[in-house]
């Protein structure tokens, strides 16, 4: 989830690593019940704060006419390799692209929109813990799981099997 609303696995990383500590800081103690409410919506502070941060750094690049993409913003290229032990080729590019059409359809969605159909759709929370986590409403969760829902379904429509 961190992943998908940072675009970046290694900050996504940073990000849930700083809520699991943050986490563990204060509240280790509440009950087993409450704890995947409270670390999303810590995750989903430190993401929130990750976009300012990075709102501000883009700013000041600008100012001083950096592009903003280092030398090690570059792609690997023993990660672009591909995988000759995979069983069946085609299959797996299939696969690929359905995840990355996937992938990007989730991208597209308004942040909080994304939140909801994540919290809900993949974490399994309920409307209620999902509320808790994003720091709203149990109507704006449903509301915005809603319309995440309904944009994908428009978006992945050509893809259903």
């Amino acid at each position: 989830m961190a992943e998908f609303s940072v675009g970046d696995s290694e900050e996504a990383l940073d990000l849930v690593q700083d809520a699991m500590l943050g986490f563990v800081r204060r509240y280790s103690t509440r009950p087993e019940g409450e704890w995947g409410a409270l670390f999303f919506k810590i995750l989903q502070n430190k993401i929130t704060d990750w976009y300012r941060r990075t709102a501000v750094r883009n700013r000041f690049r600008t100012w001083f006419g950096k592009s903003g993409e280092d030398e090690g913003d570059r792609e690997d290229p023993i990660q672009t390799m591909p995988d000759t032990n995979s069983p069946d080729p085609v299959r797996s590019l299939l696969n690929s692209h359905a995840a990355e059409v996937l992938k990007t359809s989730i991208l597209s969605l308004p942040l909080r929109q994304r939140q909801a159909f994540l919290l809900r759709a993949w974490e399994g929370m309920d409307v209620a813990q999902t509320a808790f986590a994003m720091g709203c409403s149990t109507g704006s969760v449903k509301t915005h799981y809603s319309r995440a829902v309904h944009r994908l379904r428009i978006l992945l429509e050509e893809h259903r099997p």
